[in-house]
């Protein structure tokens, strides 16, 4: 070894496992886009693939927002999706913020798992709209009956995706309900159990505009394996019916028919003579082969036919049996006075107290409805006898509205 001295670039070097003449090279910035090597196990999605995820988001996720639309009373606008390749550990690092973790299983078409993360606040918005507010003072804190409301929500919005995804892979996918947990990604370590840490995942971006009170960001996450199997289904379902749609192969030429003879009882008979059009050169007639199903059978002439006679249907009613009747009547039967009936919502529910007043969908002094064993039998007028409460019956259902009601 010389001496002269060494710089603090071959220190490294040799520290690294290298040598004075060929130093190890520095590892590339964790910013750069490029493939590293194991680019298998880092982005094993290829560039046709991340089109074909794209599409089959921007198509389900578009019935998807129609569906959410419905729900809140309000217009919900998912744009075209953005694909790409993380990990939970990335994900994390990215959005450290609570999100509304949603789980949603496939069971049928599909084998695995996905899941659908929602910022908190924008959840909160939705639990809201969900219980009747109108979106612009969200609850601080999403307690287990936003979560449901909004759990119902996701539920509904993953319904449509399957809906679109079996038009899409022309078989059939169901899911699971959903599994909705609160999770605070900034410093929650545990996110899902579908995938690890550090497995790669598929992210699919889409931004969610909800009529000026969310402008904002959802992902959808799935694990490579459900990704690959989604566009190989798009891409078989694409083939089969492509397949379907060409036309079939003409059969190879064969020998034509020779005549068959004519039977005795069905000779042509002299067609009348008609003026026609000019055209091309006709073939001699040949009678149509006729497939031989064995002895043939006869039809009857001159047997004389008259119409059916039917006797005519009784009017009268049927006579009851009382004996029948009779095994009956000690059987209990619950009757029911209904002054009325109003729909509220779960908010206003939640809201009600002591010496709230609930408004029916009846005016005073209007008949009340009494209903045995739930069915409508009659109509009355409250009266009070003796400090207590009855019903005098103004008018008697008919026995045909009865029948009806049964059905």
């Amino acid at each position: 070894m010389s001496d002269e001295a060494i710089s603090q670039e071959e220190i490294d070097a040799l520290l690294n496992g290298g040598t004075l003449g060929n130093p190890v090279p520095a590892e590339p910035a964790a910013a750069s886009t490029a493939p590293a090597e194991g680019a298998a196990a880092l982005y094993p999605l290829s560039e046709m693939e991340r089109d074909a995820l794209g599409e089959i988001g921007n198509i389900s996720m578009g019935s998807a927002a129609t569906t959410l639309s419905v729900l809140l009373g309000h217009k919900v606008s998912i744009t075209t999706p953005a694909v790409s390749v993380d990990t939970m550990h990335a994900i994390k690092d990215h959005y450290p913020m609570p999100y509304l973790i949603v789980e949603v299983g496939y069971t049928v078409g599909i084998d695995g798992n996905n899941i659908l993360a929602i910022q908190a606040q924008d959840a909160s918005i939705i639990a809201d709209l969900m219980m009747g507010g109108d979106g612009t003072n969200p609850p601080a804190d999403l307690n287990e009956i936003h979560m449901s409301a909004v759990g119902e929500a996701m539920n509904q919005m993953m319904g449509t995706v399957s809906t679109s995804l079996s038009t899409m892979f022309n078989k059939k996918i169901d899911i699971s309900p959903p599994k909705v947990s609160l999770i605070d990604l900034s410093t929650e370590e545990h996110v899902t159990d579908i995938v690890g840490q550090d497995d790669p995942v598929v992210r699919i971006s889409f931004r969610m505009e909800v009529d000026g009170l969310i402008d904002s960001e959802i992902m959808q996450i799935l694990p490579v394996k459900i990704a690959k199997e989604m566009v190989s289904s798009l891409m078989n379902s694409g083939s089969a019916e492509e397949a379907a749609s060409a036309p079939a192969p003409q059969p190879a030429a064969m020998s034509a028919p020779q005549p068959m003879p004519q039977p005795a009882m069905s000779a042509p008979q002299p067609m009348p003579q008609q003026p026609m059009m000019a055209a091309p050169a006709q073939q001699p007639m040949m009678a149509a082969p006729v497939a031989d199903y064995g002895p043939q059978s006869r039809v009857a002439a001159n047997v004389p036919v008259q119409p059916a006679q039917f006797a005519p249907l009784s009017t009268t009613p049927v006579a009851v049996n009382d004996a029948n009747i009779g095994l009956i009547l000690d059987v209990p039967l619950q009757v029911t006075v209904e002054l009325g009936r109003t729909k509220k919502s779960i908010k206003d529910i939640l809201e009600l107290s002591n010496g709230s007043i609930v408004e029916l969908d009846k005016l005073a002094g209007e008949p009340v409805d009494i209903h045995v064993n739930g069915k409508l039998l009659a109509k009355g007028e409250v009266v009070v006898i003796d400090e207590n409460f009855g019903v005098r019956i103004t008018d008697i259902v008919s026995p045909m509205e009865r029948a009806q009601k049964l059905q």
